[in-house]
């Protein structure tokens, strides 16, 4: 089966932190039929005045910015604009809520950087004909969750989150909840589970993109 590509080259732009990683990206996809990298970006804001700027069809985004905003913003920020370009993630990160996340921002495709070039030139080229791309794990994460949707957060757990995303510690959690340090670990162990995270950091982002806090 042969994949048609539009007439005219995909208007791409780079998002990555590291210099490096964008140099070898051009470098790749410059060998890459009916793609053009129009331009570069560093940062997410980066990313957004870059974007209004050339307009490209297509960015590739990676997740992991540094510091200020990072991608799963940035893509939030980019598929709402007018024109609004098609997002492609590109990030050596699979957990469950970064997957989420991007999607729920509107991330039109997520790819991991272990991916064949062919796959990415073509990941590239369904994205900008507005197709979903996604690598095989990712997807393979993303049918498990549909199949095995997570249970509810509890009444305390919501409690916890919200102390939690306050930026309280686990003493500071239970003298304000009035229970023991053990009992908000065992919470905290549940919402972890619950949210497919594994870090308070996590938690609290994931909750903010679902609008868990009360």
């Amino acid at each position: 089966m042969t994949t048609s590509f539009r007439t005219t080259p995909v208007r791409l732009l780079l998002c990555d932190d590291h210099a490096v990683v964008r140099a070898g990206l051009r470098a790749l996809l410059s060998s890459a039929d009916g793609i053009e990298v129009v331009g570069e970006a560093g940062s997410g804001e980066e990313a957004l005045a870059t974007a209004a700027r050339l307009r490209p069809d297509v960015v590739l985004m990676d997740l992991q910015l540094g510091e200020g905003m990072d991608g799963v913003t940035a893509t939030r920020k980019l598929t709402a604009a007018e024109p609004a370009p098609r997002v492609l993630v590109l990030t050596m990160f699979d957990t469950d809520a970064d997957i989420t996340r991007a999607i729920e921002a509107g991330a039109t495709g997520y790819l991991l950087k272990a991916e064949r070039p062919d796959e990415l030139f073509a990941a590239i080229h369904s994205a900008a004909s507005g197709r979903t791309a996604l690598s095989a794990p990712v997807a393979d994460r993303l049918l498990a969750q549909m199949r095995s949707p997570r249970p509810a957060l509890s009444d305390r757990e919501h409690e916890i989150l919200g102390q939690l995303a306050r930026g309280l510690g686990n003493r500071e959690i239970a003298r304000a909840l009035f229970i023991s340090e053990a009992t908000v670990k065992t919470h905290l162990g549940r919402i972890y589970g619950k949210l497919g995270v594994e870090t308070r950091a996590g938690a609290v982002a994931v909750a903010k993109e679902r609008r868990l806090l009360r």
